[in-house]
């Protein structure tokens, strides 16, 4: 991209943060420009000032310019050794607690939400334990919500599943029908989904454990701070946090107030 569309880019960004307050500034620059470049493409807009003419005077073109700016990616069990350590590191911690409370940041679609308590149930925790899965993108969570997945994919994490340390079989956890996989509703019964931007909003509970994966690649550093300001907020003394396989607290600002549980899980404790 050459420099005026350098500036219309960062218009677009300014204006969508004014008119539906979304903020995307201290997203990482590539990340957006990538994004934009490829929507540009789906609303047959030649430039960035006719793609913003249109968002801002167009809230439903707007909701589809989200899902470019957010790509819910995601899938169970992700990194299945990253579950196993929580597995075997984390929740014999956890289960020393009388109730918890875990926050998802960017739970996206919902597929971390529910590996998660799939999780806290075999290991007994799931009826003592509240989930606020939060996100963005309404249209993510209202996917994540009704646990409806498709069951080509969902028959895919079964490997996941089983390389985490699964304990019963994967299929018992959701009904098929058609070419969808319907999730047990009671996994979802103490998840609280909820709208929440980590560039705008603040801590809202404290927390036992907070998995906050594969979100941060996209930010700043600036962003990526106050990010981990939140999550340390949040987290009750020597609570944990979980980031994914490309991010780390390493160089942070934070990067004092947290301690390596399991350095190559990315799993850190609130020192």
């Amino acid at each position: 991209m050459d420099r005026s569309t350098d500036i219309e880019l960062r218009l677009l960004i300014e204006a969508i943060y004014l008119k539906y307050s979304y903020d995307f500034r201290d997203y990482s620059g590539a990340s957006v420009k990538r994004r934009v470049a490829h929507a540009l493409r789906q609303f047959d807009c030649k430039t960035i000032s006719a793609l913003q003419e249109r968002v801002l005077h167009d809230p439903t073109a707007f909701m589809q310019l989200l899902q470019f700016l957010t790509i819910p990616v995601s899938e169970m069990f992700r990194d299945p050794s990253h579950f196993l350590a929580i597995r075997q590191e984390v929740v014999p911690l956890l289960k020393t607690y009388p109730s918890i409370k875990i926050w998802i940041a960017g739970c996206s679609t919902g597929e971390e939400v529910y590996s998660m308590a799939i999780l806290l149930r075999e290991e007994g925790l799931l009826d003592r334990t509240i989930i606020y899965a939060t996100d963005i993108n309404p249209n993510s969570l209202e996917k994540a919500k009704q646990g409806i997945f498709s069951l080509e994919s969902v028959r895919a994490y079964t490997h996941n599943y089983q390389q985490a340390g699964g304990t019963q079989s994967f299929a018992d956890y959701y009904t098929a029908a058609y070419d969808y996989a319907i999730f047990d509703k009671t996994l979802r019964e103490n998840v609280t989904f909820a709208d929440h931007s980590l560039a705008t909003d603040s801590v809202f509970s404290e927390t036992q454990l907070i998995s906050c994966r594969n979100v941060l690649i996209y930010f700043n550093k600036k962003l990526q701070d106050r990010a981990f300001g939140l999550f340390h907020e949040s987290l009750c003394h020597r609570g944990f946090l979980v980031l994914g396989s490309k991010e780390t607290l390493d160089f942070s600002a934070y990067s004092k107030q947290f301690e390596p549980l399991v350095k190559q899980e990315r799993i850190y404790r609130k020192s």
